[in-house]
């Protein structure tokens, strides 16, 4: 595999290309960079409960490699830098070096371990390399999830200004842009898109629907990845014909004041993870819903199902996966799908933020059993 100069240099110039990155940074800090990622981890530490999970994992060995049979990254680059445990234990050796006791004396006894800038350069091009599927923390021994800890670095990255340009951008248009969605699609550019699903939902259900929007003390106020409006309108329309079909079309709305699912904190900040939270909260409580329901989006479904009870507060309404709806209204008889249709073999993958880092992992395989014959 190419150095990351190489793979640089194939990309062309851009004022935001790190020389030593292989993605986009804006605004790439300059000066001072190891102290400043010292700075960051400290606060992370002293506002967070990383401290004890880092404190555990440095107790234990997390050099055996065995992560790096189900690594796919490493399966394709064959890379001993992106092995799973090579960018955890930089990170675990920068925390026990300048965090703990034994850090501190050795130090102060010459030898042992120092941070530069090369490090921080390595541990913002490995940490973007990796996928977080956290196929890794299944593999391992001791349970160290690695997936957690290549988070945990480019959260602290990104507190000194070194991220993925493509998640700044669609974070800030998020929370400080004219659309609050990632795809800054305009509210007329939604009416618009569901006035053509309600279209073509006339033409395949033979019913004339109108999609209810900011309709207020419904059950369910949906959201989805915002891209869907445009990129899979045949998974919208699969969720309204779901919703029509269970005779819960009154149940349900979209919201105009956010419309958006995503939730791209999960993947690099905390913060920006609690602010994209609690907006999805404040446009439940604008429209007095009772519940959340998440569409097709898999991380958007994680998010909000393992972040909401935690940065919601008192209003941490209830997460419900379409999913989830779907068997519900299997099981009490509101829907009925047919065996007859699908007789080709099927089998099913898990993704891995709903079932390895979720919980979606049987409500699937049940509703398939219902009506695939010949599902392995």
């Amino acid at each position: 595999m190419a150095e990351p100069e190489a793979r640089c240099a194939s990309i062309g110039g851009d004022l935001h290309q790190h020389p030593e990155l292989s993605f986009y940074v804006e605004n790439p800090p300059q000066g001072r960079r190891v102290e400043r990622f010292l700075e960051a981890f400290a606060a992370v530490l002293q506002h967070t409960d990383y401290k004890p999970l880092l404190d555990s994992y440095l107790s234990t060995s997390n050099k055996c490699n065995r992560c790096s049979v189900t690594c796919p990254v490493y399966q394709v680059t064959g890379d001993p830098r992106d092995v799973p445990c090579y960018k955890t234990t930089l990170l675990l050796e920068v925390y026990r070096r300048y965090f703990t006791i034994s850090g501190w004396f050795r130090s102060r006894f010459g030898g042992g371990f120092e941070l530069t800038e090369e490090m921080i350069d390595e541990l913002a091009e490995l940490s973007y390399r990796c996928t977080l599927c956290r196929k890794c923390t299944l593999e391992c021994p001791l349970g160290m999830d690695h997936g957690l800890l290549t988070r945990l670095i480019r959260y602290v990255l990104s507190l000194i200004g070194i991220s993925s340009k493509a998640l700044q951008v669609s974070v800030r248009e998020q929370l400080e842009g004219e659309t609050h969605n990632t795809s800054k699609i305009p509210i007329p550019a939604l009416l618009s898109n569901l006035e053509f699903l309600e279209e073509e939902l006339e033409e395949n259900l033979g019913v004339k629907l109108k999609i209810p929007v900011n309709r207020t003390g419904r059950d369910y106020v949906f959201f989805c990845a915002v891209s869907d409006y445009l990129m899979e309108p045949d998974t919208l329309m699969g969720n309204a014909a779901v919703l029509y079909a269970a005779g819960d079309w009154d149940r349900w709305t979209i919201g105009t004041g956010n419309y958006d699912g995503i939730n791209y904190g999960l993947f690099y900040s905390d913060w920006h993870l609690e602010k994209i939270i609690k907006q999805l909260v404040g446009e439940v409580t604008r429209l007095k819903g009772k519940n959340i329901l998440i569409g097709e989006c898999g991380h958007a479904s994680r998010s909000a199902h393992d972040f909401l009870p935690v940065f919601g507060g008192k209003e941490a309404y209830p997460v419900i996966s379409f999913i989830e709806y779907t068997l519900d209204c299997l099981r009490k008889g509101k829907i009925r799908l047919n065996p007859d249709i699908i007789t080709e073999k099927v089998t099913y993958h898990d993704p891995c933020n709903m079932a390895r880092s979720g919980w979606i992992v049987e409500q699937p395989r049940e509703i398939l059993r219902s009506f695939v014959p010949n599902f392995i």
